[in-house]
């Protein structure tokens, strides 16, 4: 799978609540950087998203996505939704690469 459709598949996975699926695009030792939280290790991220995730009721829009010239980064620009359409905020997230899985990911929100 090309980098763009793991990103895709990212969020669709984070949207229908598909943890097996969200795992098997991290690396073991993948690190999420949000602005409230760092989640250190891709069990501790499931973990969060399918368990501690304050609104487990939200759908990513993806606006642009962006690879580097070599594809071991991506940059996703978008936005979060409630259940209802409502915009919560503003994203760009960072996926950078290691032997196809995201190994890191960094996220910028910008509330609405």
């Amino acid at each position: 799978m090309d980098h763009v459709a793991v990103v895709r598949t990212y969020y669709s996975a984070l949207d229908e609540h598909d943890y097996s699926a969200l795992s098997d695009l991290l690396a073991p030792t993948f690190v999420h950087d949000r602005p409230d939280r760092t989640l250190d290790g891709r069990e501790a991220f499931v973990s969060f998203m399918r368990d501690d995730r304050p609104n487990k009721r939200t759908c990513h829009e993806l606006d642009e996505v962006y690879e580097n010239g070599d594809g071991s980064e991506l940059v996703v620009r978008g936005r979060l939704l409630d259940a209802d359409g409502e915009r919560l905020f503003d994203f760009v997230d960072v996926h950078r690469f290691e032997d196809g899985v995201v190994a890191e990911l960094r996220t910028f929100a910008r509330e609405s």
